[in-house]
Protein backbone atom coordinates (compact mmCIF):
# COMPACT_ATOMS: atom_id res chain seq x y z
CA UNK A 1 0.00 0.00 0.00
CA UNK A 2 3.23 2.29 0.00
CA UNK A 3 2.69 5.50 -2.19
CA UNK A 4 5.12 8.22 -2.38
CA UNK A 5 2.39 10.66 -1.76
CA UNK A 6 -1.07 11.25 -0.98
CA UNK A 7 -3.84 13.51 -1.51
CA UNK A 8 -5.52 13.35 1.21
CA UNK A 9 -4.26 11.87 5.10
CA UNK A 10 -6.95 11.16 8.04
CA UNK A 11 -5.36 11.55 11.21
CA UNK A 12 -7.48 9.53 14.02
CA UNK A 13 -6.66 8.17 17.57
CA UNK A 14 -7.70 4.26 17.38
CA UNK A 15 -7.97 1.91 14.57
CA UNK A 16 -11.52 2.03 13.08
CA UNK A 17 -11.93 5.78 14.37
CA UNK A 18 -11.18 7.53 10.38
CA UNK A 19 -13.95 4.68 8.69
CA UNK A 20 -16.53 5.57 11.76
CA UNK A 21 -16.10 9.56 11.03
CA UNK A 22 -15.38 9.84 8.01
CA UNK A 23 -14.74 6.27 5.78
CA UNK A 24 -17.29 7.22 3.40
CA UNK A 25 -15.14 10.37 2.33
CA UNK A 26 -12.16 8.48 2.26
CA UNK A 27 -13.99 6.14 -0.76
CA UNK A 28 -14.65 8.86 -2.55
CA UNK A 29 -11.91 10.46 -3.21
CA UNK A 30 -10.72 7.10 -3.92
CA UNK A 31 -13.19 6.76 -6.13
CA UNK A 32 -12.12 9.86 -7.88
CA UNK A 33 -8.86 8.73 -8.23
CA UNK A 34 -7.15 10.40 -5.37
CA UNK A 35 -4.35 8.63 -3.06
CA UNK A 36 -5.99 8.60 0.89
CA UNK A 37 -4.26 7.21 3.65
CA UNK A 38 -5.06 6.87 7.27
CA UNK A 39 -2.63 7.55 10.13
CA UNK A 40 -3.86 6.08 13.63
CA UNK A 41 -1.83 7.33 16.38
CA UNK A 42 -2.70 3.90 18.89
CA UNK A 43 -2.73 0.25 18.31
CA UNK A 44 -6.44 0.15 20.28
CA UNK A 45 -4.65 -2.25 22.83
CA UNK A 46 -7.08 -0.85 25.87
CA UNK A 47 -9.92 -1.35 24.23
CA UNK A 48 -12.76 -3.46 25.57
CA UNK A 49 -12.56 -6.35 23.52
CA UNK A 50 -10.04 -8.18 20.86
CA UNK A 51 -6.43 -7.28 21.47
CA UNK A 52 -3.68 -5.13 19.84
CA UNK A 53 -3.14 -7.80 17.26
CA UNK A 54 -6.61 -8.50 16.51
CA UNK A 55 -7.14 -4.65 15.64
CA UNK A 56 -4.07 -4.41 13.75
CA UNK A 57 -5.57 -7.57 11.53
CA UNK A 58 -8.86 -5.79 11.10
CA UNK A 59 -7.63 -2.75 10.03
CA UNK A 60 -5.10 -4.07 7.17
CA UNK A 61 -8.68 -5.90 6.51
CA UNK A 62 -10.65 -2.10 6.30
CA UNK A 63 -7.96 -0.52 4.43
CA UNK A 64 -7.95 -3.22 1.80
CA UNK A 65 -11.69 -2.84 1.22
CA UNK A 66 -11.55 0.86 1.10
CA UNK A 67 -8.20 1.12 -1.00
CA UNK A 68 -6.12 2.79 1.18
CA UNK A 69 -3.13 3.89 -0.76
CA UNK A 70 -1.35 3.96 2.78
CA UNK A 71 -2.01 3.17 6.76
CA UNK A 72 0.20 3.44 9.10
CA UNK A 73 0.64 3.23 13.35
CA UNK A 74 2.98 5.88 15.48
CA UNK A 75 1.78 3.37 18.56
CA UNK A 76 0.97 6.62 21.08
CA UNK A 77 -0.43 4.62 24.56
CA UNK A 78 -3.94 4.19 23.85
CA UNK A 79 -5.94 6.43 26.66
CA UNK A 80 -3.02 7.67 27.42
CA UNK A 81 -1.94 10.06 24.04
CA UNK A 82 -0.18 13.24 25.42
CA UNK A 83 -0.57 16.86 23.76
CA UNK A 84 3.36 16.93 23.35
CA UNK A 85 6.14 18.88 21.28
CA UNK A 86 7.53 14.90 20.77
CA UNK A 87 4.50 13.60 19.58
CA UNK A 88 3.41 16.66 17.29
CA UNK A 89 6.97 16.15 15.54
CA UNK A 90 5.71 12.41 14.77
CA UNK A 91 2.84 13.44 13.36
CA UNK A 92 4.57 16.41 11.17
CA UNK A 93 7.24 13.63 9.70
CA UNK A 94 4.55 11.33 8.44
CA UNK A 95 3.02 14.43 6.90
CA UNK A 96 6.21 16.21 5.33
CA UNK A 97 6.57 12.15 4.30
CA UNK A 98 3.34 11.75 1.66
CA UNK A 99 2.62 15.60 1.81
CA UNK A 100 -0.81 15.40 1.91
CA UNK A 101 -3.13 18.28 0.56
CA UNK A 102 -6.24 17.48 2.78
CA UNK A 103 -6.22 16.69 6.22
CA UNK A 104 -9.12 15.65 8.17
CA UNK A 105 -8.85 15.64 12.07
CA UNK A 106 -11.68 14.48 14.70
CA UNK A 107 -13.52 17.70 16.05
CA UNK A 108 -12.48 19.11 18.73
CA UNK A 109 -15.97 18.49 20.78
CA UNK A 110 -14.86 14.97 22.37
CA UNK A 111 -15.92 12.52 25.12
CA UNK A 112 -12.55 10.54 24.91
CA UNK A 113 -9.20 12.50 25.69
CA UNK A 114 -7.49 10.19 22.91
CA UNK A 115 -9.81 12.13 20.38
CA UNK A 116 -9.38 15.20 21.58
CA UNK A 117 -5.99 14.83 21.72
CA UNK A 118 -5.53 13.69 18.05
CA UNK A 119 -7.08 16.50 16.84
CA UNK A 120 -4.86 18.82 18.66
CA UNK A 121 -1.97 17.06 17.53
CA UNK A 122 -3.11 17.14 13.95
CA UNK A 123 -3.70 20.46 13.77
CA UNK A 124 -0.17 21.37 15.81
CA UNK A 125 1.67 19.06 13.59
CA UNK A 126 0.51 20.50 10.38
CA UNK A 127 1.80 23.69 11.21
CA UNK A 128 5.12 22.32 12.41
CA UNK A 129 5.15 20.36 9.00
CA UNK A 130 5.72 23.65 7.13
CA UNK A 131 8.46 25.57 9.30
CA UNK A 132 11.76 25.03 6.97
CA UNK A 133 14.28 25.00 10.09
CA UNK A 134 12.71 21.95 12.09
CA UNK A 135 14.68 19.67 12.16
CA UNK A 136 13.08 16.45 11.16
CA UNK A 137 13.88 14.69 8.18
CA UNK A 138 12.17 15.49 3.96
CA UNK A 139 11.46 18.90 2.93
CA UNK A 140 9.05 21.41 4.93
CA UNK A 141 5.26 20.52 3.48
CA UNK A 142 2.17 22.32 5.15
CA UNK A 143 -1.28 20.88 4.01
CA UNK A 144 -3.92 23.35 2.13
CA UNK A 145 -7.13 22.21 3.77
CA UNK A 146 -8.01 20.92 7.05
CA UNK A 147 -10.99 19.81 7.68
CA UNK A 148 -12.87 18.44 11.33
CA UNK A 149 -15.02 15.00 10.99
CA UNK A 150 -17.95 16.51 12.72
CA UNK A 151 -20.93 13.47 12.16
CA UNK A 152 -22.72 12.55 15.09
CA UNK A 153 -21.73 15.89 16.96
CA UNK A 154 -24.42 18.16 17.85
CA UNK A 155 -23.11 21.58 16.01
CA UNK A 156 -23.73 23.64 13.02
CA UNK A 157 -21.37 21.65 10.56
CA UNK A 158 -19.86 23.81 7.96
CA UNK A 159 -20.78 21.50 4.82
CA UNK A 160 -21.53 17.92 4.07
CA UNK A 161 -20.28 14.84 1.49
CA UNK A 162 -22.58 13.24 -0.38
CA UNK A 163 -21.69 9.32 0.40
CA UNK A 164 -24.72 7.23 -1.48
CA UNK A 165 -22.28 5.07 -3.56
CA UNK A 166 -19.67 4.89 -0.67
CA UNK A 167 -22.15 4.18 2.12
CA UNK A 168 -22.20 0.16 1.72
CA UNK A 169 -18.42 -0.28 1.31
CA UNK A 170 -17.75 1.99 4.42
CA UNK A 171 -20.20 0.04 6.78
CA UNK A 172 -17.85 -2.69 4.92
CA UNK A 173 -14.66 -0.97 6.23
CA UNK A 174 -16.04 -0.73 9.82
CA UNK A 175 -17.48 -4.70 9.61
CA UNK A 176 -13.54 -5.60 8.70
CA UNK A 177 -13.36 -5.04 12.90
CA UNK A 178 -15.01 -8.14 13.66
CA UNK A 179 -12.76 -8.35 17.00
CA UNK A 180 -14.88 -5.20 17.82
CA UNK A 181 -18.09 -5.39 16.15
CA UNK A 182 -19.09 -9.51 16.09
CA UNK A 183 -22.95 -10.67 15.64
CA UNK A 184 -23.62 -10.29 19.24
CA UNK A 185 -25.43 -7.66 21.07
CA UNK A 186 -22.69 -5.94 23.40
CA UNK A 187 -20.27 -5.79 20.70
CA UNK A 188 -22.50 -4.09 18.40
CA UNK A 189 -23.38 -1.82 20.92
CA UNK A 190 -19.74 -0.98 21.82
CA UNK A 191 -19.35 2.54 19.94
CA UNK A 192 -22.29 3.82 21.83
CA UNK A 193 -23.80 2.14 24.58
CA UNK A 194 -27.39 0.99 24.15
CA UNK A 195 -26.68 1.96 20.23
CA UNK A 196 -26.12 -0.76 17.29
CA UNK A 197 -23.46 0.59 15.89
CA UNK A 198 -24.45 0.27 12.02
CA UNK A 199 -27.77 1.36 12.84
CA UNK A 200 -26.30 4.25 14.06
CA UNK A 201 -24.17 5.25 11.33
CA UNK A 202 -26.99 4.68 8.77
CA UNK A 203 -29.35 6.31 10.41
CA UNK A 204 -26.79 9.43 11.32
CA UNK A 205 -25.61 9.43 7.56
CA UNK A 206 -29.64 9.38 6.35
CA UNK A 207 -30.44 12.60 8.56
CA UNK A 208 -27.60 14.29 6.97
CA UNK A 209 -28.26 13.32 3.13
CA UNK A 210 -32.19 14.63 3.75
CA UNK A 211 -30.56 18.06 5.43
CA UNK A 212 -28.70 18.48 1.71
CA UNK A 213 -31.01 16.27 -1.10
CA UNK A 214 -29.20 12.92 -1.24
CA UNK A 215 -29.25 9.62 0.46
CA UNK A 216 -26.60 9.45 2.79
CA UNK A 217 -24.07 12.31 3.12
CA UNK A 218 -21.14 12.67 6.21
CA UNK A 219 -21.02 15.68 8.13
CA UNK A 220 -17.32 18.33 8.28
CA UNK A 221 -16.49 21.10 10.16
CA UNK A 222 -14.40 24.06 9.12
CA UNK A 223 -12.42 26.28 11.01
CA UNK A 224 -12.36 29.10 8.45
CA UNK A 225 -14.39 30.32 5.95
CA UNK A 226 -16.07 28.95 2.45
CA UNK A 227 -15.66 30.20 -0.36
CA UNK A 228 -18.02 29.76 -3.34
CA UNK A 229 -16.93 30.71 -6.85
CA UNK A 230 -20.54 30.07 -8.47
CA UNK A 231 -23.30 30.48 -5.97
CA UNK A 232 -25.28 29.31 -9.20
CA UNK A 233 -23.67 26.04 -9.03
CA UNK A 234 -24.70 25.58 -5.40
CA UNK A 235 -26.65 21.95 -5.30
CA UNK A 236 -29.28 22.35 -1.76
CA UNK A 237 -32.21 24.78 -3.10
CA UNK A 238 -33.20 27.40 -0.73
CA UNK A 239 -36.82 26.73 -1.16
Amino acid sequence: MDKPTLDALAITAHRDDAEIICGGTLIKLIDKGKKAGILDLTEGEMGSKGTAEDRERDSIEAAKSMGLSWRGNLSLPDSGIEVTRENKLKIAQVIRKFKPELIILPIWAQRHPDHLAASQLGYDACFLAGLKKLEIDDEPHRPRKIIYASSYRDMKHSFFVDITGQMSRKLDAVAAYKSQFDDTPSAREIFKPGVDIFEFMTTTAKYYGQLVGVEYAEAFTTKENILIDDPLGMPVRSI
